[in-house]
């Protein structure tokens, strides 16, 4: 007996050296069995029935709450009374939208006021009262229960249930059925799923070290950069395939960048190996210490990139006068930067910052677009460390994105910098089906400007100004 377990070990161990090995081959040169594409499929199929599952008990209970309170008004418990109230709880398009407001602010144009609200116009007063406030003041209650701007830094809230652990709202207690599908997909995520996963990124991590340690030996010259772009393409595909990711390249041989600067939405660092498995970039972005800063030395060593430090204003010159040596130069690689300087949730484009448009007249676009039903691919970095987002992507279900290679913009005689930023950011939004903002990302860490204050102050002071 005890011969037949160590046989049964000792195959089940050849088995997974196997799928390991086939995995990191087939990740290396770029092809794929066609699992993963199957295995999404298989769980769309699952989020269904849980779907269905759900709104069949919610359906239950609605219509247990109806009788029981059609029973306590002394109301007739027929079908006309059901009916008529699941009609008028049958949510409309805008369910998801908690209020609508009569009044926006923006960033550039201050407080945008409905053209037509006789009942609100002012001109006829002659002095003030305190009352003529209060509209104002239920437009600024409105706008801190759902603003535009700190809804982007938290999770992106999904019209169904993906059966994933990260809920508080206890789906998975309402159904043995979806009971039983919850315990078996914990498993398989956790005691499968994720080993497997984690061996695959060391795979990667150590290939991707170990191969730009050799080549940064090796000299300047079209060889290293052909050597570079193999084992750099191998190694982001091994670490995909790790965060069991699948990718669509939508027009990839058209507008994929050879050169210059490429900009991109920007929702994790994941972006980067997202991106990286399809071409090679230069990096340019904030030095950091810890993982992040192992993997920036190791990839400085094997090609350019520019590293700064956020808080020193001189390195911001020095950025951009190589930024432009860069693009000068055709033998380097393209350099990738993500303008908004922070990761937003994935439904929203916000401002992007003009410094990467300076430097040179004609940019390559790519938006990404993730689909939150399989994980949530959003780095809170105010919440977790880099670490544990990467946990949280090995534990979910799969990593899947959109990639749009857009055509090269250029900009136009006469238009500056933040007018060509703003062009290039409502390309991306439109390609990605994504919100397009104007306010600044960086609200995630800092107090709004008081300029922008003072701005609408001045608006709502006009309005209500008597003679």
């Amino acid at each position: 007996m005890e011969h037949f377990l160590k046989t049964i070990l000792y195959l089940i161990f050849i088995i997974i050296i196997i799928l390991l090995a086939l995995a990191v081959v087939l990740a290396a040169l770029g092809k794929s069995l066609g699992v993963r594409q199957w295995y999404i499929n298989k769980l769309l199929v699952l989020f269904e029935f849980g779907r269905v599952r759900i709104n069949s008990y919610a359906e239950h209970e609605r219509h247990r709450f109806d009788i029981v309170e059609s029973s306590e008004e002394g109301l007739p418990e027929d079908d006309t009374l059901s009916e008529t109230s699941q009609e008028s709880e049958t949510p409309d398009a805008d369910s998801y939208t908690v209020i609508r407001r009569d009044i926006s602010i923006s960033a550039t144009e201050g407080i945008k006021i409905p053209s037509k609200r006789p009942d609100y116009d002012m001109s006829w007063k002659r002095e003030f009262n305190i009352s003529d406030i209060m509209y104002f003041l239920k437009c600024g209650m409105e706008s801190i229960i759902q603003d535009d701007v700190t809804q982007r830094f938290a999770a992106e809230e999904l019209k169904s249930w993906n059966l994933l652990t990260r809920t508080d709202l206890g789906y998975q207690f309402i159904s043995w059925r979806l009971t039983f599908l919850y315990g078996i997909g914990c498993a398989i995520r956790y005691c499968i799923l994720l080993p497997f996963r984690m061996i695959l990124c060391c795979c990667g991590l150590t290939f991707l070290i170990v191969s730009t340690f050799l080549i940064g030996y090796f000299p300047d010259g079209k060889s290293k950069r052909t050597l570079n772009r193999i084992f750099s393409l191998m190694a982001h595909r091994i670490l995909c395939r790790a965060l069991s990711a699948v990718v669509t390249f939508h027009d990839s041989d058209k507008y994929r960048p050879k050169n210059g600067i490429c900009v991109a939405n920007h929702t994790s660092p994941l972006d980067v190996v997202i991106l990286s498995c399809d071409n090679c970039y230069a990096m340019v972005g904030q030095s950091h210490s810890g993982f992040l800063g192992v993997m920036q030395r190791a990839l400085s060593r094997a090609t350019s990139h520019i590293w700064f430090e956020r808080s020193e204003i001189k390195d911001r010159h020095l950025v951009s006068e190589k930024m432009k040596e860069h693009v000068d130069n055709e033998d380097k690689l393209p350099i990738l930067i993500f303008p908004e300087g922070t990761c937003i949730n994935n439904t929203s484009v916000m401002m992007f910052k003009k410094g990467g448009f300076e430097v040179s007249p004609v940019v390559y676009p790519v938006a990404i677009k993730y689909d939150s039903r399989f994980g949530d691919a959003f780095w809170n970095s105010g919440a977790e460390s880099m670490v544990r987002h990467i946990y949280n992507i090995m534990t979910s279900w799969a990593l899947v994105a959109h990639v749009w290679y857009l055509p090269p913009m250029t900009r136009l005689e006469g238009e500056d910098a933040v007018s060509f930023a703003n062009r290039v950011k409502a390309e991306i939004a439109r390609a990605g089906g994504l919100v397009d903002l104007e306010w600044d990302g960086q609200l995630k860490r800092m107090k709004v400007k008081e300029t922008w204050k003072s701005k609408s102050q001045q608006d709502y002071s006009k309005i209500i100004k008597t003679d």
